[in-house]
This record gives C-alpha cells, structure tokens and sequence, in this order.
C-alpha cells in the first residue's frame, strides 16, 4: 500500500511540477487552501467529487485513473524520518516551545476542549513584516471541541438490560 501511495505521489508531484503552478496558484484555481491543495497531492487528504472538475481544470494534464485515486480515503501517514528535515523540526519546535500557552489560552478563552485537527483549515502566506523583511504566516484554524463528562446515561452504545414486554 505505501509503495503504490509512493508512486501516486510522485506522479502528483510531477504533474504539478510540469504545470509550472505553485500550491498557492492551484489553491486560487480551486477555491481550496494552499495547504489542502499540497495534501490533495501527497494523498494525504481526500479530493471530493465537486472539487474534482477544479482541480482537473487547474491541472488539465491530471488523468483521471489519478483522479479516481484521488477520490478515495487517503492514508494518511508520515515518514517518521521526516522531523530531521529543519522546516518540519522548527514547526515541532514552536509548537512545543509555545503549546502550553496556547493550550492555556484556548482552556481560558473557551473552557476544557481542543482545537480539531479534522474540522481543520490551515494555510501557509508570505507577508512584510514591519522591518520590511519577508515572514512566513501559518493558520491554523480548527473547531474548537469541549471535553465532554463521562456520563452512563449518555452512552448509546452501553448494553442495557431489556425490558420485559
């Protein structure tokens, strides 16, 4: 399974790279975050029937066996290896450095929860900063989810006697 993922991928990236489009381009072209575009093409996320004419217009070289892979679930996994690469180490890096703070903020502002990671938005944009210099800006952007109290009146799924009819 992971080496046909492998192969999709880079056929994908290919594609994408013969398009001469940045995500951020087919993310303009589909009405999708630039982020969920480079998912999209890693197979880390599932491309949806009504976005699939998008995605082919932007892409009109994408074949629609690849389209038809694009539309199933995802396996949605990550070379462990991957967090040596020094992009990656510094997002672990500051959301480690700075999670407790905003774990914190979040239980303050909001109460005991967690930001989703799958009702989920997040996108990578280049600003100014005030000193004049580039700075990246990474959203993210999840539903905020309360931590629920563990009640046995509230479990569908718990085996109850039958009554008697």
């Amino acid at each position: 399974m992971e080496q046909k993922k492998a192969s999709i991928v880079s056929q994908l990236q290919h594609l994408k790279q013969q398009s001469g489009k940045s995500y951020t381009q087919l993310a303009d072209e589909t009405g999708l975050t630039n982020v969920y575009v480079a998912q999209l093409l890693r197979r880390q996320a599932q491309l949806k029937p009504e976005t699939a004419p998008k995605l082919q217009a932007a892409l009109p070289d994408l074949p629609k066996e690849l389209v038809d892979e694009m539309m199933k679930p995802p396996l949605r996994s990550y070379d462990p290896n991957i967090i040596q690469d020094p992009t990656i180490y510094r997002l672990n890096e500051a959301v480690m450095h700075f999670g407790e703070s905003i774990k914190e903020i979040i239980n303050e502002e909001y109460g005991d929860g967690i930001m989703s990671a799958i009702d989920f938005f997040c996108s990578v944009d280049k600003v100014r900063g005030v000193d004049g210099k580039e700075r990246v800006v990474v959203t993210f952007d999840g539903k905020y989810l309360p931590h629920t109290e563990h009640k046995t009146e509230h479990m569908v799924s718990r085996t109850r006697p039958l009554e008697k009819q």
